[in-house]
């Protein structure tokens, strides 16, 4: 009996556990909150802002204006004394000072004191910080390892940064030396290999080496994803492979990449989901919709945000004035 009532109570803990392994930001009247897959509140509405859970906290904005941190259970571990605050990684979180950038570690501790104009979070051990109108990048002791030199700069990913020098955008290594020369009139992150890159007013995209793969050609584009991305040619949307041809052809007046084997589209004024082979799996009823994530989708509709499953039907009714899609909680 005994062991009964132990494997209940595992059980129980585990799936309260898994319940709450993923929550989305949402707003009700001005105030914001935390809400899990089921549509009910896991953290009541009460903040100005939020952001989302990263290595167990949460950036939020009092309703006073300042900046805190939270954990899972909503109380401060860090209270709100920040002007502005982004999320925690790789152990670290910038926080903003009055008018200059810092950062600090999760017990509320400064690690690198505020002396920069603008920061974001760390990757890869490195992080893009400005002082006056160039950008650089230090490691976790505030050291430069590649010193201010460029116009913008963007996170390391896979070993690589975008950055801008002279107008034109190109990558470099963490020695900061060039693995592809500043060419680009702008230039995206690597999805999947590719990396989309703007020549003049057209689109088109490179390997790893720099070399172009698919000619810029289009309007607009997105990142690949499987293999596959969005791209505008005209005033319509389609998708094409990584050889560049189209797999759906341009039909839709706006398009975002498939996720989890479903891309949302919009037909006139309304967004509804595909297939891979261009077939509607949802049809076009939603003011707005985003990507399939963890097997829901955000969509507006009648001015309010909820969630709905793979086959259309609402997960969670809308019913808040804003929201974001869920993220698994870490």
């Amino acid at each position: 009996m005994k062991n009964g009532i132990i494997f209940v109570l595992v059980l129980f803990l585990t799936s309260t556990a898994f319940s709450q392994d993923y929550l989305a930001r949402a707003r009700q009247e001005k105030e914001w909150g935390y809400i899990k897959k089921d549509g009910s509140w896991f953290i009541n509405p009460q903040f100005a802002r939020v952001n989302n859970f990263s290595e167990g906290l949460a950036s939020v904005q009092a309703v006073g204006g300042l900046w805190g941190f939270i954990d899972k259970e909503g109380g401060y571990v860090v209270n709100p004394q920040f002007n502005a605050a982004n999320n925690f990684s790789e152990g670290l979180a910038s926080i903003k000072k009055e008018k200059l950038w810092g950062f600090i570690d999760k017990e509320g501790n400064y690690v690198i004191n505020p002396q920069f104009e603008n920061t974001y979070d760390f990757s890869e051990g490195l992080v893009h910080v400005r002082l006056g109108k160039q950008w650089g990048y230090i490691d976790k002791k505030g050291n430069y390892v590649i010193n201010p030199q460029f116009e913008r700069a963007e996170p390391f990913s896979y070993g690589i940064a975008r950055v801008r020098v002279g107008g034109r955008w190109g990558y470099i290594n963490k020695d900061g030396k060039y693995e592809i020369n500043p060419q680009f009139d702008d230039a995206g992150d690597f999805h999947d290999g590719y990396a989309k890159v703007r020549k003049g007013k057209l689109w088109g995209f490179i390997n790893k080496d720099g070399k172009i793969i698919i000619n810029p050609q289009f309007v607009q584009v997105k990142d690949f994803d499987n293999g596959t991305a969005a791209v505008k040619q005209g005033k319509e949307w389609g998708f094409i492979d990584k050889k560049g041809k189209f797999t759906i052809n341009p039909q839709f007046l706006n398009a975002l990449s498939f996720s989890e084997g479903m891309a949302a589209v919009r037909q006139g004024k309304q967004w509804g989901y595909i297939n891979k082979d261009g077939k509607f799996v949802v049809n076009p009823q939603f003011e707005g919709a985003m990507d399939y994530h963890y097997g829901m989708a955000l969509v507006k509709k009648a001015g309010l945000y909820g969630w709905i499953d793979k086959d259309g039907n609402f997960a969670i009714n809308p019913g808040f004035g804003n929201a974001y899609r869920f993220v698994k909680v870490k």
